[in-house]
């Protein structure tokens, strides 16, 4: 079966700022409850700051990992 690739138009360097911000608020929101996010959702994260992932593909992603 092959791969379907889909094409994302770049996002902009604000778009990434705040896409960094908005992670980085999260990330500090959980290690305050004592969270500390693994590997794997540092990816995810990483996609979805990147421009790789939508913001509801970036919380599909991070609900599908965390359904394991």
């Amino acid at each position: 079966m092959s791969e379907v690739l889909v094409s994302r138009p770049k996002i902009s360097p604000e778009e990434r700022r705040r896409r960094r911000e908005a992670v980085d608020y999260a990330r500090g929101s959980v290690r305050l409850e004592g969270v500390i996010l693994d590997a794997e959702i540092e990816r995810i994260n990483t996609r979805f700051i990147d421009g790789e992932l939508t913001v509801r593909e970036h919380f599909e992603a991070l609900e599908r990992h965390l359904d394991r």
